[in-house]
């Protein structure tokens, strides 16, 4: 019932098509298809971005999503087998339909995205760690993950994207962050990493980021779940 549950719940090989569909969309400066399959991964208001911005969203989003949909399920399955990995999946879903900030889901969606970030702090770290980790297998240098982790994670609005986002902005070498538009509102995410602006051939490298740390979650939620069984 575990396995068949985190199954269900992991969202790995989505967020590796679309990185792959919009790497390709951009490599044939088709900008007007990127921004449309944009909504598959984010919120963002895309009708106005070129494609480097395209390249940045995609890469914070396919950063991010690797959190809640493998690292989460894969942690609270392991805690609290199906019904963690059930319980976690719900939660994540009410807070990406209404956890927004405007005046239709202020109330509503405040209590979801709170409940959210609650759920998704040891997810997050774990995200974090294991980025840092493997950073090397995507040209990048486990010190720099963690800098940027460390120095850039606070300015992010949300105590979990921060984490996992500075941390790939750091093992990419890339600068992520920056100004987001959300509809009418503007938020600003503050700049993560120092590194170059994301351009359309780190979309491959975001997408083995993604799958690395899926790999090195389920190693170590599979240890953890083992462990809480001996003892």
């Amino acid at each position: 019932f575990t396995a068949a549950a985190t199954w269900a719940a992991l969202g790995g090989r989505s967020l590796e098509t679309e990185a792959q569909a919009m790497h390709a969309l951009l490599a044939d400066d088709d900008v007007p298809g990127a921004r449309e399959r944009l909504g598959h991964l984010c919120s963002r208001d895309a009708s106005e971005l070129s494609a480097g911005e395209i390249a940045r969203a995609t890469v914070e989003s396919v950063a991010e999503n690797t959190s809640d949909a493998v690292t989460g399920p894969l942690l609270w399955g392991a805690v609290a087998g199906p019904a963690g990995v059930v319980a976690y999946r719900c939660v994540n879903t009410l807070d990406a339909m209404v956890g927004y900030r405007d005046a239709r889901y202020e109330r509503f969606g405040w209590a979801a995205a709170r409940l959210d970030d609650l759920v998704n702090v040891p997810a997050a770290r774990l995200t974090g760690l294991l980025t840092v980790a493997v950073a090397p297998l995507v040209g990048g240098h486990p010190h720099d993950a963690w800098k940027a982790w460390w120095r850039d994670a606070p300015k992010h609005p949300s105590p979990n994207a921060g984490v996992v986002e500075a941390s790939a902005a750091g093992a990419l070498g890339l600068r992520l962050g920056g100004a987001n538009r959300y509809g009418d509102r503007l938020e600003d995410r503050g700049t993560l990493g120092n590194g170059r602006p994301a351009q359309v051939e780190d979309l491959p490298r975001a997408a083995r980021l993604s799958r690395l740390v899926g790999a090195a979650a389920l190693v170590t939620c599979v240890a953890l779940a083992a462990s809480g069984r001996r003892g």
